[in-house]
């Protein structure tokens, strides 16, 4: 069992000319006065300042906003023990989420995602969505800073069944926390192979989506208009590529979260806001918590 041992802060200097130490250094300044929050290292503060472009305004409402809804958001970001919790094991082998080797011509890095258990009861949107959000919090802490990062959902196996395990607030959730909270630079959603019911998921994501994550989503019902976004050979092998099968890239992602069980335990307890030191409080957006405003 093993906790991240992320990117130093020097080796994401020599990455990133425009990241700055007087930066990291003002918010850290700011964090300080935040009692409410955990504390954060150097190299987290990196990856909330990359995401945001080196703005600092933004970067404080991200650190904010992520702190926040894994404290309140239990359902995606608390049990996720990948060896004792039994909903998460049988979300694990109803799912998959594998970050692929190799990127676009742009210098993108992919999240490849897809239901290998087809079975519409097998199937929990909650634990599914936790299983993501512990596949990309060891990608995001153990690669630091990526120029940009893609999000694929291949439809393989969806079924009517699916969509009506979803419920919109679910969504709102996750929708929320990939906007306002996570630390990456998100440059494309996609599903591939689509059917008609995937319209009725849609339906209830896009009422809380901003225009700039319906900039990004693209659905897809042929490996033509794919190609134009990133080269197929990165996918595994069922899907027309040349990453290798596609049961022997999850059995080692899986591997990887359970190697990585003493992180996942360390940062439900470390990475959480405490309410009662917030210097201010004031109902925010995120399903009616509070979220500080002070400067």
């Amino acid at each position: 069992m093993a906790l991240i041992q992320m990117v130093p802060l020097e080796e994401e200097l020599k990455r990133n000319p425009e990241l700055k130490k007087s930066d990291i250094e003002i918010l850290k300044e700011w964090c300080e006065k935040q009692l409410h929050l955990p504390k954060i290292s150097d190299s987290e503060l990196v990856l909330f300042l990359h995401s945001n472009y080196y703005q600092i305004e933004p970067t404080k409402e991200t650190i904010d906003a992520f702190y926040t809804m894994r404290t309140h958001v239990p359902e995606y970001f608390s049990n996720r023990d990948p060896l004792e919790n039994k909903e998460l094991r049988q979300s694990l082998q109803t799912v998959t989420f594998i970050p692929l080797a190799g990127e676009t011509p742009e210098g993108y890095k992919i999240i490849y995602g897809r239901l290998i258990n087809f079975e519409p009861s097998a199937y929990v949107w909650n634990d599914a969505i936790k299983s993501m959000n512990m596949t990309m919090d060891l990608w995001m802490y153990t690669e630091g800073t990526m120029k940009g990062h893609i999000i694929l959902v291949e439809l393989t196996g969806l079924a009517f069944g699916h969509s009506t395990r979803i419920s919109p607030l679910g969504c709102k959730r996750f929708i929320n926390y990939l906007q306002d909270g996570l630390p990456v630079r998100l440059k494309g959603i996609h599903f591939t192979k689509s059917i008609p019911v995937m319209q009725i998921i849609l339906g209830m994501m896009k009422p809380f989506m901003k225009k700039e994550l319906t900039d990004i989503l693209h659905v897809h019902t042929t490996d033509e208009t794919v190609e134009k976004f990133l080269p197929l050979d990165l996918l595994p092998n069922e899907s027309g590529g040349k990453a290798g099968p596609l049961m022997e890239l999850h059995k080692k992602q899986t591997k990887n979260l359970e190697d990585h069980r003493d992180f996942f335990l360390e940062e439900q307890v470390r990475a959480r806001v405490d309410e009662s030191r917030r210097p201010v409080k004031e109902k925010n957006g995120y399903f009616g918590l509070f979220k500080g405003t002070s400067s």
